[in-house]
């Protein structure tokens, strides 16, 4: 199961919204096929992990090993418990439970149905842990929300002004690519509108490989220029406005085939709002990279799942404060002068 596992996070950031799964198969305590779920819309990982194994007759006296419980229904590919019953493979383990409503145990009712041995739980925190994504859509209905923003030594996350509409680092150049890296690992990345005006950000994957996340842009009231680099028409962008603004016909002045406008009342619950409006774009993760306003709108809410700090080791002496919340935290570690705080939400 630790090997289907690392299998599995090779899927993250291309499969959605199918869960990211790993898939080992064993006999005589060899494996001898494996494999984890393709980009969306290809197979899953019982499928590759099935078609690794050369000699189909060893399947009838082998054990496959998958993080997630198989399929029972029809999608965009059909049934993995319907191939392991094809392939005769009387032995099945399995990390956790699919919680969504199509599978939900069927998968494993199903198996037991034909005369499958079936286990399940193995390694299951972590086998749960690695799908929280696909759970949190299924569970809550919403992304799942990693918080995350960088803060000098004495608690500050940008300066009071500056001459440049650039961003000014607090970070270094290693915690900088990590975040790259998150970008695709993760569905889409969410900032407020004076993040935008100050930093014109790119909001893309540039020091890493992988596909640039779904851009999510609060503009309450269209205050954005159109000359910034998030209406370059590059990836698909989200912009997030107060559902008076378009009275005047301000929406019209944006355009462009990668352009969502999305209206909500800013009088109330926005944070709640917002996630309603990602999870009807199947968004099912983001990163939530700031100002403080938009990442304490989210903590006051109650509408985050995990937490990720850098703080480097300059000093602002005066600037906007770090956001203030509570949470668990669950690791620390170096990267060069740099130190990443990770928090979960309890």
């Amino acid at each position: 199961m630790g090997r289907c596992l690392q299998l599995a996070k090779k899927g993250i950031g291309t499969v959605r919204p199918n869960p990211s799964v790993g898939a080992v198969i064993v006999l005589n305590n060899k494996i001898i096929g494996e494999g984890f779920t393709s980009p969306y819309g290809g197979n899953h990982a019982e499928v590759n992990a099935i078609h690794s194994v050369n000699n189909k007759e060893l399947l009838k006296n082998a054990t496959i090993y998958v993080t997630l419980e198989p399929c029972s229904h029809y999608g965009k590919t059909p049934p993995c418990a319907d191939l392991i019953i094809k392939m005769k493979i009387s032995n099945v383990v399995i990390g956790c439970l699919d919680t969504n409503s199509l599978v939900a145990g069927k998968g494993i009712e199903r198996l037991k149905k034909e005369g499958c041995s079936v286990t399940v739980g193995v390694l299951e925190k972590e086998c749960f842990e690695h799908h929280k994504r696909f759970f949190t859509v299924q569970n809550k209905k919403r992304p799942y929300i990693i918080l995350k923003w960088a803060e000098t030594l004495d608690g500050f996350i940008a300066p009071l002004t500056k001459s440049e509409q650039k961003p000014i680092w607090i970070s270094n150049s290693y915690s900088q690519q990590l975040v790259h890296k998150w970008r695709s690992e993760e569905h889409a990345i969410l900032v407020g509108t004076n993040t935008v005006i100050a930093d014109n950000p790119k909001l893309n994957v540039r020091s890493w490989s992988g596909n640039n996340p779904v851009r999510i842009v609060i503009d309450k009231n269209l205050r954005i220029p159109l000359e910034t680099n998030i209406f370059d028409e590059s990836i698909k962008t989200i912009i997030i406005i107060d559902s008076s603004t378009n009275k005047n016909g301000s929406v019209d002045k944006i355009s462009g085939f990668k352009y969502h406008i999305e209206q909500i009342d800013f009088s109330i619950e926005i944070a709640q709002q917002i996630c309603e409006v990602l999870h009807k774009h199947q968004i099912q993760s983001i990163i939530v990279e700031g100002g403080k306003q938009t990442l304490q709108t989210f903590i006051d809410a109650n509408l985050w799942d995990e937490a990720k700090i850098f703080i480097g080791d300059n000093k602002f002496q005066e600037g906007v404060r770090n956001p203030n919340f509570k949470g668990t935290l669950i690791s620390e570690e170096k990267l060069s002068n740099d130190i990443l705080r990770t928090y979960i939400n309890d």
